[in-house]
């Protein structure tokens, strides 16, 4: 199975483009940082990805403002150059975080 689920930053967007039978295309730049459990020990991860959204996914992503959160799901194939690989997006959603905790309320 090839499904990728990333919490990340959206941190750049080109222009909107049409592939060669019509559908609208957007690539984007995702920023991931966290911190996971590997063998045991906390490993902190930061990494910048590729990403292409095809199709009606464009409309969210091109609402999405820059440096907004979300969950993104979609697949990962190679790169068309070859080079690297590519994240295709194929869904998104808002991340909403929980307000900061307010120092003076009490329970």
């Amino acid at each position: 199975m090839n499904r990728l689920l990333l919490t990340a930053t959206l941190v750049e967007r080109a222009a909107l483009r049409y592939t060669p039978a019509g559908l609208p295309a957007l690539d984007v730049g995702l920023k991931h940082e966290s911190t996971v459990s590997e063998d045991g020990q906390a490993r902190k991860v930061s990494m910048e990805m590729r990403a292409v959204a095809i199709g009606a996914i464009t409309k969210a992503l091109l609402a999405a403002e820059l440096g907004q959160m979300a969950l993104y799901t979609g697949f990962i194939t190679s790169a068309r150059s070859g080079r690297g690989l590519l994240f295709h997006i194929t869904s998104v959603e808002a991340v909403v975080s929980d307000p900061p905790a307010d120092p003076d309320q009490q329970n």
